[in-house]
């Protein structure tokens, strides 16, 4: 199905062209079966999906066994890749649909794992420490959003994905999507405030 889209779209895989139409040929290849695609599209996602699943679930001990079972969709259902969407949002949805799974089926504490981040040059060792504690003050805010939440606020500030994609990747409204974010950022704006507060 797949291969004959991208026959009928003019989609090729030449090596030049937008990264999309890229993906989109390598799931053409993968959906035929190719392994070397395959691996490059893993190659390509990999960082992608492990910092969107270890931000979702809060379980570092948990990413790898999601991420792979993402990408056996991916190597399994390629050719139900319909061109309805960009191939990121597919393979976004198949993590998240996994992850939520995942989640249902357990019951252990959450670990809590600051928030990387660079801190600045010229910021010296007062800074440096307010930084990286307000970072770790970020991570343990992001608990208290429902896994849904810190999907959304994930997809929008460190996937760069709109409204109408995330509301893809989640399976629900826009509205809903909009909804979400109000509600987390409400929520992390006032434990940030108080926060705020205690460093001054």
């Amino acid at each position: 199905m797949l291969r004959e889209s991208i026959t009928k779209t003019g989609t090729q895989e030449n090596g030049v062209g937008a990264p999309s139409l890229d993906e989109v040929a390598l799931v053409g290849r993968v959906s035929a079966g190719d392994g070397h695609a395959f691996e490059a599209l893993y190659r390509c996602y990999h960082p992608r999906l492990w910092r969107f699943l270890e931000r979702v679930t809060r379980r570092p001990q948990m990413v790898e066994e999601i991420l792979n079972d993402t990408m056996l969709v991916v190597w399994r259902k390629a050719d139900t890749y319909n061109l309805r969407s960009k191939v990121s949002t597919w393979i976004f949805a198949i993590a998240f649909r996994k992850a939520l799974k995942a989640l249902k089926r357990i019951d252990d504490p959450i670990e809590d794992s600051p928030i990387e981040g660079e801190t600045a040059a010229n910021a010296g060792p007062e800074g440096e420490l307010m930084q990286h504690e307000l970072r770790a003050y970020l991570s343990r805010a992001m608990q208290v959003l429902s896994i849904e939440q810190r999907a959304v606020v994930e997809l929008t500030y460190y996937h760069d994905c709109h409204y109408r994609e995330i509301a893809e990747i989640m399976g629900c409204p826009v509205d809903t999507v909009k909804t979400r974010m109000f509600h987390a950022r409400r929520k992390l704006r006032v434990l940030l405030a108080g926060r705020m507060e205690d460093m001054r």
